[in-house]
């Protein structure tokens, strides 16, 4: 499997080099085309950092970032992205949140114009796909926070980006909210297959759904352990209460706790 995602013993500090906060030290990472990925680790090991480098938010001070074979030297056009907070326009309808990448990203923004009619199907399409049909002309206050995390799930997928960057996106909501949005999100996946980094401090929600997980070191961040998840799919939510996805999730919490204390 090609690498979609490379990082090739990446450093990056904040702050500046001589007394700046070394956020990743020789960090080095592969990740397929259409594979499933999360990161997990310790809180502050860089997690957040090396989806901004990435997604080309920031630069390392050393090594290299690769994205489709190119190196990332700005924002990465083939990527989507979600984080823990929604983020909607509070001025903007569901359907015009959704739609914003659209009046951004080329290709689509110098043809949003002229197939905002096309634009808006592929809209609602979405949003009936992720439970949300009808909710176009709701303004985000009028929405659960849930919904919201939908929509904001709809408005990263909508100019069908190769790669999508998911930052601790459920971790606000409620455990009965959060496991339907695993749902939402696993479907969505097996429809498109579009390759996913996912951040997530829950290791429940690592082993349900990725096809491998990162575990980081504590801070300076670098990749430690790489575990393969090799339960069958579709997965069903009841897998969570089988011995060995508990197994597994109980040998990622020793493996973060023991790198926390090294």
């Amino acid at each position: 499997m090609d690498a979609l995602v490379a990082l090739d013993d990446v450093s990056l500090t904040y702050g500046g080099a001589a007394d700046g906060t070394l956020a990743l030290d020789g960090t080095s990472l592969r990740i397929g085309g259409g594979e499933f990925v999360a990161v997990v680790g310790p809180s502050g090991c860089g997690k957040s950092s090396l989806m901004k480098l990435v997604t080309g938010l920031v630069r390392p001070q050393k090594g290299a970032v690769t994205v489709a074979g190119r190196e990332v030297t700005g924002p990465v056009k083939i990527a989507g992205m979600a984080f823990q907070n929604p983020s909607l326009l509070p001025w903007r309808t569901t359907r015009d949140n959704i739609l914003l990448p659209l009046e951004i990203v080329q290709p689509h923004r110098s043809r949003f114009r002229a197939h905002r009619a096309e634009y808006i199907a592929k809209v609602e399409a979405l949003l009936a796909t992720v439970g949300l049909a009808g909710c176009g002309d709701r303004f985000p206050w009028q929405l659960s926070g849930g919904m919201q995390q939908r929509a904001s799930l709809c408005r990263a997928l909508i100019h069908e980006p190769e790669l999508l960057m998911l930052d601790e996106p459920f971790a606000a909501l409620d455990a009965f909210t959060r496991e339907d949005l695993w749902c939402v999100l696993r479907d969505l996946w097996e429809a498109r297959r579009f390759t996913v980094i996912l951040v997530t401090h829950d290791l429940h929600e690592a082993v349900f759904l990725a096809d491998t997980i990162h575990v980081m070191s504590a801070r300076p961040g670098r990749i430690v352990a790489t575990r393969q998840v090799d339960f069958p799919r579709p997965r069903d939510l009841s897998i969570c209460y089988e011995p060995a996805f508990v197994e597994r999730v109980q040998e990622l919490r020793q493996y973060i706790a023991g790198v926390r204390l090294a």
